[in-house]
């Protein structure tokens, strides 16, 4: 076995191909992973020191200005990413279009998010901040160079970038709370970030792979192009961003923005390890889009495999969370956060479904059910919002977390039973939820052996 695993060694190492996607794939997930626990240190700090109240109103802010982002990024990413990669020769065309696509949905959010706080019971500074935080997404145009080291595997300039700004804007807010600067600066914070990293991506762009953005130009006939292919995407994304954010803001309208603040620590601390979930299912993309084209029916068992392992890895971190959730807030955010160590217990159970959630992408990507997949968006969305009108008039914070565990749990598995083309997604899912305190073989011993050794 062992002189298996060397002889493959070898020849992975010997694999230029490997070495590229290999390098550019570490120098992302150690910026996500350095990203991870230094924000989260941070935003433990911020959030001690602004307490649960202010801490609630920025999370508030926030997940308001989500709402519309969609409308800014219109869905273009892998769009453009893909468009790159199949001809390298219309990078200018596709960057400069896809800036003032952006820039223009960055524009024109801001009437949107006027005409959205008209039904909100907001003061004039809540208002403010909100209108703060949404200025950001002008500077987040120019993350269209994202898109060119993506398509070009180089994203080691992107790590490079992020890893600078988060760095600047760390010590930038430690400064504020030594200084005990008002909720205001740390709202200013996100713009200053998004402009260091615009700034950092410029100058990337231009002295490290020696390209000028003075060569972008617009093409409508680009454009009419990419928003073609896109418009699916942002129904989905904006479908997205009322799922994810929405209990925020209706905790605020009818419970106020102390609850906010206990809230936004329960999701913070229960979804923290769902980047394990997003690395694995990104690792593995490639080889099922491999073995999918190959045999749809090892496929199948392949996936079913996954499932079991991340229904299993979820299970046990909820477990774990659940188990030392008194201790876990305790320690990390102090006694003024004590209501969230409830919330976190019942919160926590939800990542087993966002595991399951997240790896299902493998099955709607490689079988073309894109359209389905924003519809169990949409679906959620919808059902969330009925439910939050429902329970959190009658259980407060605790009322949310029911929606969103009932609406996750229809979205990202109930709903695959409905369609002909997901069912047997469905009985995958189940199968992994079934067999959670089942141990079998070790299921990724596939990936280990080599794909020659399973068939």
């Amino acid at each position: 076995m062992w002189q298996r695993l060397l002889q493959i060694k070898a020849q992975l190492l010997a694999h230029e191909g490997f070495r590229r996607y290999g390098a550019n794939t570490a120098w992302l997930m150690g910026e996500k992973i350095l990203r991870m626990f230094i924000g989260l240190f941070v935003g433990i700090w911020i959030a001690r020191y602004l307490g649960p109240e202010q801490f609630g109103l920025l999370s508030y802010a926030q997940s308001f200005v989500f709402l519309f982002t969609a409308v800014a990024t219109l869905g273009l990413d892998s769009i453009v990413v893909r468009e790159l990669v199949r001809d390298q020769s219309q990078r200018d065309v596709l960057l400069g279009t896809a800036f003032a696509l952006k820039f223009a949905g960055s524009i024109v959010i801001l009437p949107l998010l006027w005409v959205g706080v008209q039904f909100t019971s907001n003061d004039s500074y809540t208002n403010l901040l909100i209108f703060i935080i949404a200025s950001a997404t002008i500077f987040q145009s120019f993350n269209v160079i994202d898109f060119y080291y993506q398509s070009t595997v180089m994203s080691k300039y992107v790590a490079f970038a992020n890893t600078i700004t988060l760095a600047i804007s760390s010590l930038v807010k430690i400064y504020l709370i030594l200084s005990q600067a008002s909720l205001l600066a740390f709202a200013l914070v996100g713009v200053f970030d998004a402009l260091i990293l615009a700034l950092g991506m410029i100058y990337f762009y231009i002295f490290k792979t020696n390209h000028s953005l003075k060569s972008w130009r617009f093409d409508r006939n680009v454009a009419k192009y990419l928003f073609s292919d896109s418009w699916p995407l942002i129904i989905g994304s904006t479908a997205s961003a009322i799922y994810m954010n929405i209990d925020q803001i209706m905790i605020k309208e009818f419970s106020g923005n102390i609850n906010v603040g206990y809230y936004a620590v329960a999701v913070k601390l229960s979804t923290i390890w769902t980047f394990i979930t997003v690395t694995i299912v990104s690792s593995l993309s490639p080889h099922f889009t491999k073995v999918f084209l190959e045999d749809e029916r090892f496929f199948n068992k392949e996936l079913a495999k996954i499932y079991g392992v991340l229904v299993k890895i979820s299970f046990c971190i909820a477990l774990i969370t659940f188990i030392l959730a008194d201790y876990i807030v305790e320690i990390l955010y102090g006694n003024l956060y004590k209501e969230s160590v409830k919330l976190v217990k019942m919160y926590v159970w939800i990542i087993i479904l966002i595991f399951l959630s997240n790896a299902s992408w493998l099955y709607y990507i490689n079988k073309s059910l894109s359209k389905i997949a924003s519809y169990r968006l949409i679906i959620g969305a919808i059902v969330n919002i009925f439910l939050n009108l429902l329970l959190i008039p009658l259980y407060s914070i605790e009322g949310a977390i029911i929606s969103t565990i009932i609406s996750s749990f229809i979205s990202s598995y109930l709903i695959n039973i409905f369609f002909d083309d997901t069912r047997n997604n469905f009985w995958l899912q189940t199968q992994a939820l079934k067999d959670i305190f089942v141990i079998k073989s070790w299921y990724l011993s596939y990936y280990i052996r080599g794909s020659n050794d399973n068939k």
